[in-house]
């Protein structure tokens, strides 16, 4: 039975699974998605910020889901299973373990313009997310680049376009560290 440990400013990851869990990154997304090795490791001393990381019995890491805790809600930043591991329902225990808390889950996705994407989206929405209907773009992760067009979903329940934006701006606050989210991108 795998086991999952929780890395956050009080319980700090080991580096060795650190480097692991930036290689799963670097597999599962692309560039303009994630941030530097360095950005990653910087985020670990954010008081917001855990990382769960999926450990088989021989210790292998073989996933992970990145995250920040809001005062009434939780935003993923990062979901990962190992290549090889994918397709046996890993992924599916990771999130409703992640997700099975009585707070709100948003997290962004790629809209669904490839079939990647489609099977991604679909996947969420077997765990119980919805797709909300607003514009959402996310801040770019490196200097020069422009914002990201991306789908905001939530469990377990759609957003209002009020609970919408008083997470938006949190998020781009704490996460993205925009001091005036609401003129970001104008």
């Amino acid at each position: 039975m795998a086991q999952y440990v929780q890395y956050d400013t009080t319980h700090p990851i080991p580096r060795e699974e650190f480097q692991t869990v930036l290689l799963l990154l670097k597999h599962s997304f692309p560039p303009e998605e994630r941030r530097t090795p360095a950005g990653q490791a910087d985020l670990l001393s954010r008081p917001a910020y855990r990382l769960t990381v999926r450990r088989e019995k021989d210790g292998k890491i073989t996933g992970f889901f990145a995250w920040w805790q809001f005062d009434s809600f939780r935003y993923g930043e990062h979901f990962a299973v190992d290549e090889a591991m994918r397709g046996g329902g890993i992924g599916g225990e990771m999130l409703h373990m992640l997700t099975a808390a009585d707070e709100p889950f948003v997290l962004e996705v790629e809209p669904p313009e490839t079939e990647i994407a489609r099977r991604r989206i679909r996947f969420y929405e077997r765990g119980g997310f919805v797709v909300n209907p607003f514009e959402y773009l996310q801040p770019p992760l490196h200097p020069g680049r422009r914002p990201l067009p991306l789908l905001f979903l939530s469990r377990p329940a759609p957003l209002s376009e009020d609970e919408f934006v008083r997470m938006r701006t949190e998020i781009y606050r704490t996460v993205y560290g925009l001091s005036n989210p609401e003129t970001a991108f104008r």
